[in-house]
């Protein structure tokens, strides 16, 4: 065979990977891109969520201690998890609290110091959303479905650059589409140009989004570990797991067992009463004094104060003192500062600086994941790649339906000859490597081609009849 004829094979093997790969797929980039571009849109959801308790008067205002001892009074026999600061003065103070059943409740507490209302932090828009987009509302099988497609969207567009290289054709269908062409070719320009542009923003964020999935997650953090990257504990879920994520809190059975042995009265006493400790020289540090510090840090918001005790984060027991946190969804922002219970004093500070390189990294690409990094740009650019997301299945769904035979699937033709895959072996084998998943799943399609397929005419024949 000549060289154009092992090109032409190479092309032609590479657009029926990329048919396959695509018709699996696309569906579920489709909404996992439709629900990535609500989720960009977080803060505005929450926001908008509370409003009802934000902008209320200041005359009257109370402690927050005396917000606390409302919380608790309206939920008897519930535990004191975490008191979020107003995010302007005349917003109502969040207080988490863990009731007596375990489940989880947010008590939104005015100013004044009255209960204006409460709910589960789980039902929140944002929360749902989050669940849908990263486990399909199917928890750890769900996230390695997510895995799978990501890995082998991952596939599709490096295939598609391919397959899109110009080779020596003009700009028209290359850099932009010919929209006025009309019928097969409009939607092939779509389709291609659209992608190539939008290639390098989706690889970000399904590269960005892996850390998350629980098969990739679970063998980097082993990783992480085996290295020694280890400097802080991650900020981050794997598979939906509570293991660094602000959400973790939110994990019903790592709140109770973090604060199993604490009781409300228990709590009321190390949180709110001045009582001697020791030898009588030190007082226990109330509530609204480690508020005064968290309001004096001007950390971004949500700003958190997590009483000595609890809860339990990421997998570790609950910290023995005063913690005040951001957990801005603008990663590199965020801080943790811990004080001494009977003293106050300041005992440790982490900001994005004192992480790993590692994790400094990953918190930058999750924050532009999340569209958080850069603002509103970042969400509109997130926006915009969600849009395009959107159009590659349709345009390719469309072209496929003008293609396909009556009869048939409507595969690309299987190339004549043997082709010659060369370098980009290389780069096959490093996605295998680097992408578990898609290394087993494509073993799965090898092995229904060969066990099943082969053996059955009639449905190879739909499979290959090409159009």
């Amino acid at each position: 065979m000549s060289d154009h004829q092992h090109k032409t094979a190479l092309y032609r093997l590479l657009w029926r990977w990329h048919f396959y790969a695509g018709l699996v797929v696309m569906p579920m980039i489709l909404l996992l891109a439709l629900t990535g571009a609500v989720y960009l849109f977080k803060p505005q959801l929450d926001h908008w969520q509370e409003r009802a308790y934000r902008g209320l008067p200041v005359a009257g205002e109370v402690a927050p201690d005396a917000q606390l001892q409302a919380a608790l009074r309206a939920y008897p026999g519930a535990t004191f998890h975490s008191y979020r600061l107003p995010e302007q003065a005349g917003d109502a103070a969040l207080i988490h609290l863990a009731l007596p059943d375990r489940q989880m409740r947010d008590v939104f507490v005015s100013p004044q110091g009255k209960v204006l209302g409460s709910r589960d932090p789980d039902a929140l828009i944002s929360e749902f959303v989050q669940r849908l987009h990263g486990q399909l509302l199917m928890g750890h099988p769900g996230s390695w479905l997510v895995e799978i497609a990501a890995s082998w969207a991952i596939v599709l567009i490096l295939s598609g650059l391919y397959l899109w290289w110009p080779r020596g054709r003009g700009l028209a269908g290359v850099i932009y589409p010919r929209l006025g062409s009309g019928g097969r070719l409009f939607w092939r320009d779509l389709h291609a140009v659209g992608g190539v542009w939008a290639s390098a923003l989706a690889l970000v964020l399904l590269f960005t989004g892996l850390p998350w999935a629980h098969a990739w997650g679970s063998a980097f953090k082993a990783v992480r570990e085996e290295m020694g990257w280890v400097k802080s504990a991650p900020d981050w879920t794997i598979g939906g797991t509570p293991v660094g994520d602000p959400h973790a809190e939110h994990d019903h059975m790592a709140m109770a067992a973090g604060m199993a042995a604490m009781d409300h009265a228990a709590m009321d006493h190390a949180a709110m009463d001045h009582a001697a400790m020791g030898h009588g020289a030190m007082a226990a540090v109330r509530l609204s004094e480690m508020v005064a510090r968290a309001q004096s840090e001007h950390l971004a918001f949500p700003v958190l104060v997590t009483p000595p005790g609890g809860p339990a984060r990421f997998g570790r027991r609950g910290s023995p003192d005063w913690t005040v946190r951001s957990d801005a969804a603008n990663r590199p922002l965020r801080v943790t500062i811990s004080y001494d219970a009977l003293t106050g004093r300041e005992k440790s500070r982490e900001g994005q600086a004192d992480k790993h390189p590692i994790d400094q990294v990953l918190a930058y690409g999750i924050a532009w994941h999340e569209g958080q990094l850069l603002g509103w740009v970042n969400q509109l650019i997130g926006l915009l790649t969600a849009m395009v997301l959107v159009m590659l299945p349709v345009s390719g769904f469309v072209m496929w339906r003008r293609r396909r035979p009556a009869d048939a699937l409507g595969a690309p033709p299987l190339p004549r000859g043997k082709a010659r895959i060369g370098g980009l072996a290389v780069v096959l084998g490093v996605l295998m490597v680097l992408l578990p998943l898609l290394t087993a799943s494509l073993l799965v399609v090898l092995l229904i081609d060969a066990l099943v397929v082969s053996r059955v005419p009639r449905l190879a024949r739909r499979l290959r009849v090409n159009g």
